[in-house]
């Protein structure tokens, strides 16, 4: 038996993942924590920028998590990696844009190489059987170690009594009278075990934070698919599809209207990569055209970020439009009446 052996455990935030590694911690194992970051997990900022989420935490809960456990967290940035998982997935997607069988697989995969590169003896996750039903299914387990190559190396402490014995069981690490045989969906036995352990708090109970699980953030990003014809996207993209109202009144462009002022703030940021729109003689929101449009077009956008202003009620309101060369104009316009904004034209709504 090694003196000390040492795990790495994929840390997502969650409950599940939090649960695992302290469950190898108390049988003496050394942990070290690892985060991959696609892109599609960043909560925290979302909550920081609009005023309705102002007393959700603003943290990092994997860096939160791996804090409580006092273990070092590892935050390894995959993000063009990724996509290939999320255009091309082997085994399809879940009930909205989220590749979860290909994701877990290219989580392990990753972590599986870091452990190899620093000297470490198995993998640790916080996977439960039954719990997640693109995933997590007993059928699904396999599939993830064998794609992965982690093979018997990979150990889900919380589900392990109704899973093959792994390679750190039969070497002696791990006592496997220890672990567990979470199954299904509740996470009444989570808590149960976490209070047990002492914690007095957890983030998301319901387990992670991808935004691609997001029925209206996936018809958003399905919705930049088709209008590029292709299946691209960067990170300004993915941020993008999380702030504002989406709004495509014509096939070829689109607009993204701040709904609140901690929006219309972040937005700001874009306004040299879009024209974008202001409303002059009444307050109202930065509004962000994403498209090729003509004077037609415009005057669209115009009447829609006058609809969305102050000024909806009154016969006319001035607009800036200011395109990517900074060029500025001003247009004297009607706001468009509710009753001619399609509800269509929402995306993800």
């Amino acid at each position: 038996m090694k003196e000390k052996p040492r795990a790495a455990a994929l840390i997502s935030g969650g409950l599940d993942s939090m649960l695992a590694v302290r469950v190898i911690q108390e049988q003496g194992v050394e942990v070290e924590g690892i985060n991959f970051f696609t892109g599609f997990c960043v909560e925290g900022h979302t909550h920081a920028i609009r005023q309705r989420d102002q007393k959700r935490p603003k943290r990092n809960n994997a860096l939160w998590v791996a804090e409580m456990l006092g273990v070092p967290l590892h935050m390894i940035e995959v993000v063009d990696e990724y996509k290939e998982v999320l255009t091309n997935p082997k085994h399809g997607y879940g009930s909205n844009l989220n590749p979860c069988l290909d994701c877990k697989g290219f989580m392990v995969r990753k972590a599986l190489e870091w452990m190899r590169e620093n000297n470490f003896d198995f993998l640790i996750t916080g996977e439960v059987v039954g719990q997640r039903p693109k995933s997590q299914k007993r059928q699904d387990m396999p599939i993830i170690q064998r794609e992965s190559g982690a093979e018997d190396l990979l150990l889900r402490p919380l589900s392990a009594k109704l899973l093959p014995e792994t390679y750190p069981e039969r070497a002696g690490w791990v006592d496997r009278e220890r672990l567990y045989d979470f199954n299904g969906r509740s996470r009444k036995p989570q808590m149960a075990l976490a209070r047990a352990f002492g914690f007095e708090e957890w983030a998301q109970p319901a387990g992670g934070c991808c935004f691609l699980t997001d029925a209206a953030y996936s018809a958003k990003l399905s919705d930049l698919w088709r209008s590029r014809g292709a299946r691209q996207y960067d990170m300004d993209d993915i941020m993008l599809l999380k702030v504002g109202r989406h709004l495509r009144p014509r096939p070829h462009f689109k607009l993204v209207i701040a709904r609140e002022e901690g929006e219309t703030r972040f937005l700001e940021g874009y306004r040299k990569r879009f024209t974008h729109l202001r409303t002059v003689s009444h307050g109202g929101p930065l509004t962000l055209v994403d498209g090729e449009t003509d004077e037609d077009d415009l005057l669209l956008a115009a009447r829609l970020a006058a609809r969305f202003s102050s000024g909806r009620a009154a016969d006319r309101v001035r607009v800036s439009v200011t395109d990517v060369d900074g060029v500025t104009r001003e247009m004297d316009v009607p706001p468009l009446p509710t009753s001619a904004v399609s509800a269509d034209w929402y995306v993800g709504a």
